[in-house]
């Protein structure tokens, strides 16, 4: 026996977590009785009575003890006591702040020479020695790199150009960008860093409404844009009159010379970005660099009703956000010049760009994906990055994935047993991929992600405790949640490093302090330590910009941002997000329901890959729209006796009605009440997305939209559920 476990370094391994958990509580003394061996003081008469036999396999025994002793997986050690991980601030109306860091003043910035975007990127140049910046590749070949001298080059070049072309070197110059991810939109952002001019991100999923409406807002007259489409969507604005301060469109990608005939009949001038940065290298000016109190970008939020309002960041806004980032992880994650970011979530959300901030702030590397994300996976595998931005509806899809492959009953029990162990290891604190589990069940799905990720944050939605708890064990690495808006840059909380524990999200950053005010209309009281979140610190937006009516509804006077979501200080000092004030609504009965926590609980269901709930004042319940998820719900119906292909599936009604009785079943389980759960659900067979206008840029539901889109079937299913 004790041959087979020295020569078999698997089982080795299986010896070793089979007492991992017995082992590390026990103290020499248990062990040795363990054993059956004497106690300390009586080993000498013991080990005279032994034989050379029984003394070898003593060692033998010995040596497969110090293996595990010398092998065993270390805890990480928390930054702070994570049973109290943020403190109530003297005399804030019961604001509470991080406990993380030696100075009770709010952070502004990390480092004394990274102040600005302009600072952070100079930084990561000279930090790394000019090393690999900006990556991209094309379909099945290697990716090409630009170094950050070359990027800090043509940055400058591109800013000389547009001073050429009647820019202004001055944060009253505001610079659109309108392109998908790529290295162009870094050298453009850039650009405009160098020369204190604003960026102004576009995007056409906002629609051409809203595309002309930031034009006009932000008197935009130079947009920056990747493809000849998109200039031409900007020329017919132009063309009716729509968008007169527009003047000159830059190409990133080549274009017909017809494109720039139709412009100068419109009064546009249209220029390639190579001709624009060939003439700023000839006619170069000098960097004129912004402070940190300078407007940096204006983030237009779409918002799920109106006009999309134009969040103003300031150089400070971000770099204090980020900041925070760095001090809450840096006893267990140090940024470094080998790290590698994936950039595949839009650049004109602040999540993606706090992220890019931290990675170019260390000299480290940028890789993009090649615009689809279909191919995300291949991207990953290329490139093996080493930080990981998500959204929890990419985290739900991983995780039903990994599961639906687990297509038998015994792969399904071991598969949630190895995920137990792992999780187990987890809560104790030990992160690892190098397990006899990971060897065994999981290094496929680590692979999938480029086999590198020691870092995987999330935000801009809640994610399931359920899966959040699955992948922190099978992905083996760091994986943090974090909860924030674009109103104060992007993050306010982020989970503290070592409480891998779930439903909450985090403590406040110490860049800022957070409070909770009373929201009498819903009930919610501060003295039960429950209220709206309110925000205030360096991470803080300026305002809305020209628009006053709606800047004075987020920020009081005392320059608390009003959040219009609902938390609870759980004992640790940490926050759970349990309502949103603006989507509640009342039922005919008088009872209120918030649709984002029973469509968190119902996404949970096996075959569902996406529900919007509905309720309306004049009834007395809640219906609802499911989509199922194409690669799971076949074989969901299968084992339920129900055949046909997706198409039939989703207009099958006793599928339907499993899929609502599981639904059902899970809001039960999620501790949902009566009026909280749906009574009716139509089966919908085309994925919401940002494409057919019911999904923000940032994959929120865009509720009204919904409501509007399936009016007939929330009709139908109220006149047949009465």
């Amino acid at each position: 026996m004790l041959t087979f476990f020295l020569v078999s370094g698997g089982s080795l391994w299986l010896f070793s977590e089979f007492f991992l958990s017995l082992l590390e509580k026990m103290q020499t003394q248990e062990i040795l009785r363990m054993l059956r061996l004497p106690e300390l003081g009586d080993l000498g008469q013991f080990f005279r009575s032994l034989s050379a036999t029984t003394l070898v396999s003593m060692g033998a025994l010995a040596a497969i003890l110090a293996y595990w002793f010398t092998h065993r997986p270390k805890a990480l050690q928390p930054p702070c006591n994570l049973l109290m991980q943020s403190e109530e601030v003297e005399d804030s109306g019961g604001a509470r702040r991080s406990v993380i860091g030696d100075s009770p003043q709010l952070l502004s910035h990390y480092y004394d020479d990274a102040r600005t975007m302009y600072e952070v990127f100079r930084r990561g140049l000279r930090i790394s020695g000019n090393g690999p910046c900006l990556g991209f590749r094309n379909p099945k070949q290697p990716y090409q790199w630009l170094s950050y001298q070359e990027v800090a080059d043509r940055a400058e070049f591109l800013g000389s150009g547009l001073l050429q072309h009647n820019c202004k070197p001055c944060t009253d110059q505001f610079i659109g960008v309108f392109a998908q991810n790529r290295p162009e939109w870094i050298i453009a952002e850039l650009a405009c860093y160098t020369y204190s001019m604003v960026v102004v991100p576009l995007y056409d999923t906002l629609g051409p409404g809203a595309v002309r409406y930031i034009i006009n807002t932000a008197d935009i007259s130079t947009v920056v844009v990747d493809k000849p489409q998109k200039a031409v969507v900007l020329l017919e604005h132009v063309e009716r009159k729509e968008t007169p301060g527009l003047k000159l469109i830059i190409l990133m990608e080549p274009f017909e010379e017809a494109l720039k005939d139709r412009g100068q009949e419109c009064g546009v001038v249209i220029k390639s970005m190579q001709d624009v940065e060939d003439c700023g290298q000839q006619n170069h000016c000098d960097p004129v660099p912004p402070k940190p109190s300078d407007l940096s970008i204006v983030c237009f939020t779409s918002g799920t009703t109106g006009n999309p309002k134009g969040a103003m960041l300031t150089h400070g806004n971000v770099v204090a956000d980020f900041s925070g980032f760095l001090k809450v992880t840096e006893s267990q994650w140090a940024p470094t010049c080998a790290d590698v970011h994936i950039s595949y979530l839009p650049l004109a959300h602040m999540f993606e760009r706090m992220v890019q901030s931290v990675v170019y702030c260390h000299g480290g590397r940028v890789g993009f994906f090649q615009g689809d994300i279909r191919l995300l996976s291949d991207d990953m595998k290329a490139l093996g990055p080493t930080i990981f931005p998500v959204v929890p509806r990419l985290l739900n899809r991983m995780y039903d994935k990994i599961f639906s492959q687990a297509d038998t009953p015994l792969k399904r029990w071991l598969l949630e047993f190895a995920a137990k162990r792992k999780q187990a290891e987890v809560r104790s604190g030990i992160i690892r991929n190098d397990s006899i589990w990971d060897e065994l069940f999981f290094n496929k799905v680590q692979a999938s992600l480029g086999g590198c990720v020691r870092m995987i944050v999330t935000g801009a939605a809640p994610a399931s405790p359920t899966v959040l708890g699955f992948l922190r064990a099978a992905l083996g690495c760091q994986v943090y949640e974090g909860y924030g808006q674009t109103e104060c840059t992007a993050g306010c909380t982020f989970t503290t490093p070592g409480d891998w524990t779930s439903g909450h999200v985090g403590a406040p950053l110490p860049c800022n302090h957070i409070k909770l005010v009373d929201v009498e209309e819903l009930n919610y009281w501060t003295s039960k330590g429950e209220g709206e979140i309110c925000v205030r610190g360096p991470n803080v937006f300026k305002g809305y910009l020209k628009d006053p009516e709606r800047t004075k509804e987020a920020l009081d006077e005392d320059s608390w941002l009003h959040t219009g979501d609902i938390g609870k200080w759980l004992p640790a000092g940490t926050l759970k997000i349990i309502d949103r004030k603006k989507h509640i609504f009342k039922l005919a009965q008088g009872e209120y329901v918030a649709p984002e926590m029973i469509e968190n609980i119902y996404i949970r269901s096996e075959p569902v890959a996406q529900v919007y709930v509905h309720g309306d004042s004049l009834k007395a319940f809640l219906v609802g729209i499911v989509v199922p998820d194409p690669e799971v719900m076949p074989s969901w119906a299968r084992k339920r006796g129900i055949e046909g292909t997706y198409a039939e599936l989703c207009t099958n009604k006793e599928l339907k009605k499993a899929i609502l009785e599981d639904m059902v079943r899970l809001g039960k389980e999620g501790g949902l009440h009566s009026f909280e759960q749906v009574k009716a659900i139509h089966i919908h067979s085309d994925m919401f997305s940002v494409q057919n206008g019911l999904l923000t840029p940032t994959l929120k539901a865009k509720r009204p939209e919904l409501r509007e889109y399936f009016k007939k079937q929330i009709e139908e299913l109220y006149s047949t559920s009465m």
